[in-house]
């Protein structure tokens, strides 16, 4: 395989998907530069009209787009399927929020004529996609930004193009110039070079906290470039006292083990009151025993599919074997129950006995205990982190959701509700490593216009009143 060819194979089978080659930077950003205008200069009703089209189009494929998403990524069918109704959801919440965060201000004065608040598209944006939510997380940036009126050039992981390829392919038969709304094929090093390109207006990224910071490093020196990084985390989950043990259990699964573990929002670690720890391992181990780990369109359906890849397996089996070696305590070991393809058995060790414990985004099955006496100590605990994106409390008083709420340094703060699944409808994002603080999901429009502001007369009208000579 050559260097600019691009194969995409299912990690629950290994077969071949789709293949093809890496795009052309400096054509798609000519060509993009060149649409944009025209888009931005349509009606702001047109453009939401097209985008309602878009929608459409994804409801009429939303069958095959699960399908393809499924057998791309590994993840559940029935999974897949709430990322395409997704999809389709964001369009109406993108349109409110643009109408709520942009929407036209005027103040009249007699003798001061016209303030007026109008929003304007940056012009050329770049939205460079992760894997773990391959149609979810661009249409996130795309549909917001094309309702600003901005042209977009979407570079897909190097691990998904088959689903960037349909999403896009959804945009055009909406009646979206290609030209506006283009798919980059390429590698990680693509999007680095495509997000410093000096045709491009803005960034906006979504994936791994290395190359978030790479992308960053590249614009330092291009302060008038809008970035936004939707990043990773080490997301924390605390349980404390409540008589609800099974369902508190429910939650920390449902959190640590989705999508196999590989959602920006996963639990990486739960920090557990001490005197609840031996109750509370004991149903979160025999849950995570019951979870099903098969392929896409299995019967029973699974509750989770593989990880994305082998190279993801070994880096994560290896980061279990290393906190095993360096004292922690297996609950549930990592194992790879299908030889060669890249699925893994939900993973539980406690590493309360870890001595300088690393500050990583293990992106799978991995779920890391500690102990904790008291919430001061929890909280702490759980603020050990880099990143921050999102946590959670299970159990406790009100008073005490109180503290964690106030205290704990992440972008989202859930109480008794596990921390994936983010409400489309609200904003989304993360402080430190997690991102720049430019959430997404309706603050989104935030990043896709920019404010101008305006005093305006129909005629020139000013005298001077100081300063003059007499005439």
């Amino acid at each position: 395989m050559s260097s600019d060819e691009i194969v995409s194979l299912e990690p629950a089978t290994g077969a071949e998907m789709w293949r093809g080659t890496s795009g052309d930077i400096e054509e798609a950003v000519a060509g993009a530069r060149q649409a944009w205008p025209a888009w931005a200069a349509k009606p702001l009703a047109t453009r939401i009209e097209i985008v309602r089209r878009f929608a459409n189009e994804v409801r009429k494929e939303a069958e095959a787009f699960a399908q393809l998403i499924a057998c791309e990524t590994g993840k559940p069918l029935w999974e897949a399927k709430t990322e395409v109704e997704a999809v389709i959801d964001r369009v109406e919440f993108a349109v409110s929020a643009f109408a709520e965060r942009t929407g036209q201000r005027k103040k009249d004065s007699a003798l001061q004529g016209t303030k007026a608040l109008r929003h304007k598209p940056h012009g050329v944006m770049a939205v460079i996609g992760p894997y773990d939510l391959p149609a979810e997380a661009p249409a996130g940036h795309i549909i917001p930004a094309l309702i600003a009126g901005n042209a977009i050039i979407f570079k897909p992981s190097e691990l998904t193009p088959a689903t960037g390829e349909f999403l896009i392919r959804c945009f055009h038969d909406a009646g979206i110039p290609p030209e506006t709304v283009q798919l980059l094929i390429g590698r990680s090093s693509a999007g680095h070079q495509l997000a410093a390109h000096n045709g491009v207006d803005g960034v906006l990224f979504t994936g791994s906290s290395t190359d978030g910071i790479e992308i960053n490093r590249k614009l330092a020196e291009q302060p008038g470039k809008i970035l936004a990084l939707a990043m990773g985390g080490n997301n924390p989950i605390v349980l404390w006292q409540t008589p609800l043990i099974r369902d508190a259990a429910a939650l920390i699964v449902q959190s640590a083990f989705a999508s196999a573990g590989q959602r920006r929002t996963s639990a990486r670690r739960l920090i557990v009151k001490s005197d609840l720890y031996d109750q509370a391992l004991e149903e979160i181990a025999q849950l995570a025993d019951r979870l099903i780990v098969g392929e896409p369109f299995e019967d029973p359906a699974p509750f989770m599919g593989p990880v994305i890849d082998n190279s993801a397996a070994d880096s994560l089996t290896e980061s279990f074997l290393y906190l095993l070696s360096n004292g922690g305590k297996a609950i549930r070991h990592m194992r790879r129950p299908r030889g060669e393809l890249p699925f893994l058995s939900p993973a539980i060790i406690d590493v309360t006995e870890v001595q300088d414990r690393p500050d990583k985004e293990l992106s799978g099955p991995l779920l890391q205990i500690v102990k904790a006496d008291d919430l001061d100590e929890a909280i702490a605990e759980a603020n050990a982190t880099r990143f921050g994106l999102t946590a959670a409390l299970i159990g406790g008083s009100p008073q005490e959701y109180g503290r964690f709420w106030a205290n704990i340094r992440v972008g989202n703060v859930n109480w008794n509700r596990p921390t994936t699944n983010p409400a489309a409808n609200a904003p989304f994002g993360g402080i430190g490593h997690s991102g720049n603080h430019r959430p997404g999901g309706t603050y989104a429009a935030d990043y896709c216009a920019y404010p101008v502001a305006s005093s305006e007369m129909e005629q020139p009208r000013a005298t001077i009143g100081i300063g003059l000579k007499d005439a």
